[in-house]
């Protein structure tokens, strides 16, 4: 099985090097360059930006409902100054296929309506028989308050076109996201992205966030290329947070994914 997967992940993907947006992104179609919580850190960092306690998050994915070939997770971020700093932690794969990434951002907001951050991360991939190797990536990106409902957001990541120099084929992606959210009301929130990856198709992705009570969410969305669905729910108790998400690739499977938010 766990030569299936590795033909798999190298024939769709040259390097996966895509993050987990967390489950409440991945449910709402992985349209999340707009929202902001800690998950941020994974899609565009300017969202955590009007953190103002010190939160925690982890996320456990498994793909092609498969244990061999999984996904965890691990955020923090907390406010210094003016500014908000995140830290991140990501593992992916299997035994003979592993990347790990490291990050830190730092975000700020501008006035009321402009938040803005840049953040950096260390690669290191890993697969068996061809060796391993590390790289450093950088990433931008802004999420901008039109009106009280409706915000505009764009984010960057690699765009020094940063790789793996000794794995050849081995590229870090450079991407390109831009999308909007807009909240009818308390109760529903909508998402949109628009997102291209260099030398690749352009993919749209939309989400539907309905709040049902305060503390419980239920949330969909679909992507358009590959077309995939996603589905998913969230609940929330004073200072925890509970996320779970179920992606359908119409090749791969279903990969679900459930997380765990604290704010102290």
């Amino acid at each position: 099985m766990k030569y299936l997967l590795l033909f798999l992940i190298l024939f769709y993907t040259s390097v996966r090097a895509q993050k987990n947006p967390g489950p409440r992104s991945v449910a709402m179609g992985s349209a999340g360059v707009s929202l902001k919580d800690i998950w941020s850190l994974q899609q565009n960092p300017s969202g955590i930006a009007g953190i103002e306690k010190s939160k925690l998050g982890i996320a456990y994915e498994r793909h092609l409902l498969d244990q061999e070939l999984s996904t965890q997770t691990a955020l923090f971020a907390f406010p210094f100054l003016k500014n908000v700093i995140g830290l991140s932690f990501e593992r992916y794969g299997f035994t003979d296929y592993r990347e790990q990434h490291v990050g830190i951002a730092f975000a700020r907001k501008f006035g009321n309506s402009l938040n803005l951050a840049i953040g950096f991360k260390y690669h290191q991939l890993s697969i068996g028989g061809y060796g391993s190797s590390n790289a450093f990536s950088a990433e931008a990106g802004f999420q901008f308050d039109v009106t009280e409902k409706f915000t505009l957001a764009s984010h960057i990541a690699n765009p020094g076109r940063s790789r793996y120099e000794n794995l050849t084929g081995s590229n870090l992606p450079v991407r390109l996201s831009f999308g909007g959210a807009y909240r009818f009301s308390n109760k529903v929130l909508i998402t949109s992205d628009v997102r291209k990856v260099l030398n690749s198709s352009t993919d749209l992705r939309f989400g539907l966030e309905y709040t049902i009570i305060p503390w419980f969410s239920l949330r969909g969305g679909v992507s358009a290329n590959p077309f995939k669905q996603y589905a998913g729910f969230g609940f929330n108790y004073n200072h925890l947070t509970v996320d779970v998400s179920v992606s359908s690739n119409p090749i791969l499977g279903y990969s679900p994914q459930i997380a765990l938010g604290y704010e102290f």
